[in-house]
Formats: C-alpha cells, structure tokens, sequence
C-alpha cells in the first residue's frame, strides 16, 4: 500500500507539463494535511518534477535528462537573472535553445531570433512583438515594462517575457555562467547512471530461508544479497559470513546484518566508491523513497566506471581542475618529484595572500600524482594535518615536495613541503585509503 507522500508524489507525476499546483489545492484533492503537501511537493522539486518560482507559483515541469543538462527552462532563466514574469506564464516549463543578444537592426535581429530561443533586448516594443510572432521567449532588461497587447499576445502563444533589473551583458554573462554549472553537474557521473535495476538484481524477502541464500547462490555465483520486507523496502543484507555454518531452515532476518549502508541513484559515483573504499563493502543496495529497493551496485561496477570517467574529455572544470591544471612535475636532483605552480589572483584570499583551500588542493593533488607514479592507485583523504609556516604572496613561485613515507595495499602516508624561493612555507601530513584500480 502506497503511503500518502507516495500517493502524492504519483498525482504530481501524472500532471501534464506546465499545470500549476498549490499545497492548498493538492491537501484539498488529495484529502491529507497541508503540512504533508508541502513536504512531497519539496520532494518533487528535488526530483525535478516542479519548479517553484517567486510571484508565479508551483509548475510541474518536464524531468531534465542527463543529456539535455545544459538546455535551461524558461523557469531556471527567471531564478538566474532574479526577473519578473510581465507575460506567457504558461510557457515558463519549456526550454530554450539558444539566446540571442538584440543589439542590431530589427530586421537583422530577427534573422537571428528562431523559434523556442530567447531574445535578451532592451526596451524596443516592436523586437518583442515580433519575437513573440516568431516563437521565441523575451528577456527585457535594464527594468523595462512592455505594451500591454505584446503581454497579451505572450499569453496566447504561451511564451514568456520577462523582466530584468541587469545590463544585457551581466545578463548574458549569467547565463553563460549557469550553463557552464549545468555541464559540470552533467559530467558528474551519478550511481543511477550505472547500476543494476531491481529487475535485473537479485534480493531475498524477509520470510526467506538460509536455504533461498544456497539457491541463489548457485544462480549468480554471489554471496551477498539485500534482504527486503513486503513492501519492498531494504531492511538488512546477507552475506556468507552470516550464514555459515547455520541451519539452513534458519529463517534470514535471525541472521542478516540489519539497517545496512545504502546509496541512492542521485549519489555521485565518487562518493559511492569512498564508502565502499572505507567500510570493506563489495555491494550496496541502491534505495529510493522510504528506503524501497530500486537496484543493486557493485564495487566492481563503480571502479570500472571511474576508469572510464578518466579516459573522457571534460567540458566544464571546477575551482580544483582551474588550481591543479597549473601544477608542473619537474624532478630534483635526487630525481624525486617535485610540482611547481604560481599563485594567480584567483588563487589569493582577500589578503592578497595563498588561499587555505587552494593550499590544500594543491597538496592533495601533488600526493595523488605522487601516489599515481608509485602504481598505487587513487587516493581517498583520510586525515590531513596542515600547518601554515609563512604566508604566501601573489605570483610567488611554489615548489611543493610530497615523499612517500609508507603505503600498503590499502593505505598510505605521504608527508609534504612546500617551499618559496628555498623558505619552507607550509608543511602536511596526508593519511589516505587508496581505491585499486
């Protein structure tokens, strides 16, 4: 039986696109409390099913896939640049496919201006009529209002004219910005992407016997398995070590390891691989709402991916690539490695000085090259002990010394120094689990 955030959730889903919804109207339809609305239409808006924006209201918006990430709804357009609907709300869920800057000619800008892009102008009423007649959204900016008739035909044709406070170029620059956020996001490899689906996966009930573990066994060549009651939801797992030497009439929930870690298909890959890193796991169950099973993962499955991920090109970089991208190995005269970089101003705190983050990205990084050239693999961060010795000055040249202090086949230790023109400036000590690879 589904429950009442479910049955919500599952009202939600069934909406056409672009249907306006209100905690009132959804308590009322659906005859549960409003504070129960109001959190299932959270939910919903974290899984991209609505988008709630100021002084339009809740909209059921189409789900984004992976690959359409760096498309922007109308709706993400309007949170971006802070507008104001002026007209064509009903268009707000659809999706824009490129932006056009009207700073020519009106024949010339329509040239340009294509069916379900979006026109970024000032206040030229004639660009946002025509716009309109030609299917593209409108962004005014600089504050303007527009005529009436232009609002009302933005109503008919359902397509969106907004307002803004900004320049156009802050605005362009913006939204330039929120696509390049967008790529990142969509370079990120998610558990979803990979895993195997329930019903590929094999699971035990909780009214299973050792006997079903045997059965399964035999099938899969596996020897772990997430053990579910009867509404599906994951509640302990299974592995061979609990089911040694037991009776096999034994019933499975007098030996399963209860409440076991689980992921869902929302979580990073990454984070994924660490935890399995860290607690030894070789499967985890992969849950979605109220902990129901939706899939299995396997720790195989995670490194192989990974692999993967470092053979792809990558569009959008984050503050990490934009600092590590500029350390150079060069090796010393006891040919051990050293990474050298120069501190830019993106790099300094409002002091002018070396950011402590930036610091610790680049001792990071240099341990995990360091570790890389020893064929140790890739390293999780366990615990890092940094200390601060001199500040360091913009367009100073670093030299950053890691040396392997020990490393097994799981962990290692790795101690480093970094110098400025031969004056030692910080010191750390890294402990890290290694991932094999």
């Amino acid at each position: 039986m589904a429950t009442k955030h479910e049955q919500i959730l599952s009202f939600i889903d069934s909406l056409t696109v672009g249907n306006k919804i209100s905690v009132r109207q959804i308590a009322k339809e659906l005859n549960v409390s409003e504070g129960t609305a109001y959190r299932a239409i959270k939910e919903a808006e974290n899984q991209g099913m609505v988008s709630t924006i100021e002084r339009v209201g809740t909209i059921r918006i189409e789900r984004k896939q992976k690959e359409n990430f760096e498309h922007l709804t109308f709706a993400e357009i309007i949170s971006i640049v802070d507008g104001q609907v002026l007209g064509g709300r009903e268009g707000l869920h659809k999706t824009l496919n490129k932006f056009v800057i009207g700073a020519m000619k009106l024949d010339a800008m329509m040239r340009y201006t294509e069916r379900d892009s979006l026109l970024i102008v000032g206040n030229r009423v004639g660009a946002h009529e025509l716009a309109i007649q030609e299917g593209a959204a409108v962004l005014i900016t600089g504050g303007f209002d527009t005529e009436d008739h232009v609002k009302k035909l933005a109503d008919e044709k359902k397509l969106p004219i907004i307002s803004t406070s900004y320049d156009t170029f802050t605005v362009a620059a913006m939204i330039n910005r929120a696509i390049y956020d967008q790529l990142i996001k969509k370079e990120i490899v998610l558990v979803g992407d990979i895993y195997t689906p329930e019903q590929e996966a094999f699971f035990m009930t909780v009214k299973d016997k050792l006997d079903k573990w045997y059965q399964l066994n035999e099938e899969t060549t596996h020897s772990r398995y997430p053990v579910v009651d009867e509404n599906r939801r994951v509640i302990g797992m299974v592995t061979s070590k609990d089911i040694i030497g037991k009776d096999r009439s034994l019933s499975i929930d007098k030996v399963m390891t209860r409440n076991p870690m689980t992921v869902q298909k929302e979580t990073s890959l990454t984070y994924a691989a660490h935890m399995m890193v860290w607690e030894g796991i070789e499967i985890m169950p992969v849950v979605g709402q109220h902990q129901k099973l939706e899939g299995l993962v396997s720790r195989q499955d995670v490194l192989k991916a990974l692999q993967n991920i470092q053979r792809q090109p990558h569009v959008g970089e984050t503050i990490d690539d934009i600092v590590t991208s500029r350390l150079e190995a060069v090796t010393d005269e006891d040919n051990q490695a050293i990474y050298r970089s120069i501190v830019t101003p993106q790099m300094t705190n409002q002091l002018g000085t070396l950011s402590y983050g930036v610091f610790t990205s680049f001792v990071t990084e240099a341990s995990s090259r360091l570790l890389r050239q020893y064929k140790k693999g890739d390293l999780v961060v366990e615990n890092l002990s940094i200390y601060f010795i001199k500040p360091v000055q913009l367009e100073s040249m670093l030299e950053i010394k890691p040396r392997l202090l020990e490393a097994g086949r799981k962990f290692a230790k790795v101690d480093i120094e970094v110098f400025n023109n031969k004056t030692l400036v910080g010191k750390a000590l890294l402990l890290a689990q290694l991932i094999d690879r």
